[in-house]
């Protein structure tokens, strides 16, 4: 069964499995197939820098290295913030209750950029919850897995249907101007005149 996400609007607790919403399931895919003179399916391989030796698909993996180039294992790392300090470990938000409290306007929805998009599957079976979203556009912060840093996350309905939608804030780059500007008026063609002495009946 599917994970479910559990939102809390006042006293209330609604439960829907959110579905990823991407093109393929839009447009639908095609996949491009390379063969050989004979019709054989080619496979993608690596070389090496010196390009004499080939290295088959899935034999090239990333490694850490410490300063003085010994192998170091994952688990040993420790994420810290800013200031050096132990990082926070946030929960992943399929594991409690996400309280939808905090609204916020269409031009701020406006400014993230979306990233992925979930429907919840079977709100439109729920009027209640629909309802209570209307036309209002609740955020909250966003974990699909434990991790140290949230994605925002907002939740609209649209034609019976909810939506998840999870970005990240556009980092917009504003020039103004001192003064203002202004355009400099063309001048007019000069007009043909008589005393160029063009006769066109010539042409």
């Amino acid at each position: 069964m599917a994970r479910e996400l559990q939102f809390k609007l006042g006293d209330k607790v609604y439960s829907f499995p959110p579905d990823k919403v991407d093109r393929k399931k839009i447009y639908g895919w095609t996949d491009t197939v390379a063969l050989d003179d004979e019709g054989n399916e080619c496979k993608l391989v690596s070389v090496d820098e010196s390009g004499t030796a080939i290295i088959p698909k899935g034999c090239i993996g990333l490694g850490i290295l410490s300063q003085t180039n010994e192998w170091v294992d994952r688990s040993s790392l420790v994420a810290v913030d800013g200031d050096g300090n132990p990082a926070t470990l946030l929960p992943s938000s399929f594991s409690g209750e996400i309280e939808l409290t905090e609204t916020v306007t269409i031009e701020e929805f406006l400014d993230y950029q979306i990233t992925t998009v979930y429907e919840l599957y079977g709100a439109d079976e729920n009027p209640d919850f629909i309802k209570e979203i209307s036309d209002k556009i609740y955020t909250f912060t966003f974990n699909y897995r434990d991790g140290y840093e949230g994605s925002q996350a907002f939740i609209l309905q649209n034609d019976g249907k909810a939506f998840v939608l999870v970005g990240a804030p556009c980092e917009f780059a504003f020039v103004g101007l001192e003064q203002a500007g202004y355009l400099e008026e063309a001048e007019e063609d000069e007009e043909f005149s008589d005393e160029l002495g063009i006769d066109f009946s010539m042409m």
